[in-house]
């Protein structure tokens, strides 16, 4: 990788931000969705679930920042795809950069998205009740790895966007997928109540070992090897998606 890509990168990152900045409206859904989220599930279903309102947002709101964290990636295939209609990426084409630099950038530039959202799940659950039992440095850990996710989940939506014709097809495939693995893992219920033809999908989900891996660090659960599935299924998409994305945009292109 080349000082030259890095910086054409790094400067397609910052008109994402820009973007970003210009419109916080886009924001909404990554600042409201975790709070409504937490309302209706811990205060609706928690003390069916858990006997207690309290213990059962100690256990949702990993879960919920998790949740959100990787469907926050499908946005980016939604803005990407759009950016295709509007003929910008035609614009990209015609600058002396490499063809990868614009999706490489606007990757990287979903950083935001995921920082604000944890800030706000947080300042929710906060309000909400609540507390962190580990230490700052194992929370600062979590959130880091759940950051790291949603990046390596973004190019699985990236591909999809240089694929469909529309954006509104990119979030319908988008939500088709991310809505089972979100149900179907330890994000709302722990997964031993499941039933047993289940929970062998659930124990190789990856929202699963996330989950696990945040309660571990946010609440002191016991981690196992949670944080180790998590980098390995990490570094799986990326593996598999990244060169994907790139190969379907060097051919929309």
């Amino acid at each position: 990788m080349s000082i030259r890509f890095v910086r054409h990168a790094l400067e397609l990152t910052r008109r994402s931000l820009i973007k970003t900045w210009r419109t916080p409206e886009a924001l909404i859904d990554v600042t409201l969705q975790p709070g409504l989220f937490m309302v209706i599930f811990v205060y609706v279903f928690g003390g069916a679930v858990a006997g207690s309102t309290h213990e059962y947002l100690q256990f949702l709101m990993p879960g919920i920042l998790a949740q959100t964290l990787a469907m926050g990636a499908i946005s980016i295939g939604v803005n990407l795809n759009s950016d295709l209609e509007k003929g910008i990426f035609d614009r990209f084409r015609s600058l002396p950069i490499a063809r990868s630099a614009p999706l490489v950038g606007a990757v990287l530039g979903d950083v935001v998205r995921y920082v604000v959202v944890t800030v706000s799940t947080f300042a929710f659950a906060y309000l909400m009740g609540f507390r962190i039992g580990t230490d700052p440095l194992r929370t600062l850990a979590g959130c880091l790895l759940g950051v790291l996710f949603g990046l390596c989940v973004s190019w699985a939506l990236v591909f999809v966007g240089m694929l469909v014709r529309t954006s509104g097809a990119v979030q319908g495939i988008g939500f088709l997928v991310m809505l089972p693995l979100s149900f179907a893992s330890s994000v709302f219920v722990d997964p031993h109540t499941l039933p047993s033809w289940l929970r062998g999908f659930v124990d190789v989900n990856p929202l699963t070992h996330l989950v696990g891996a945040m309660r571990g660090l946010f609440v002191g659960t016991p981690l196992g090897t949670h944080v180790w599935w998590t980098l390995g299924w990490s570094a799986a998409l990326v593996a598999v998606f990244m060169p994907l994305a790139l190969a379907a945009y060097r051919r929309k292109v």
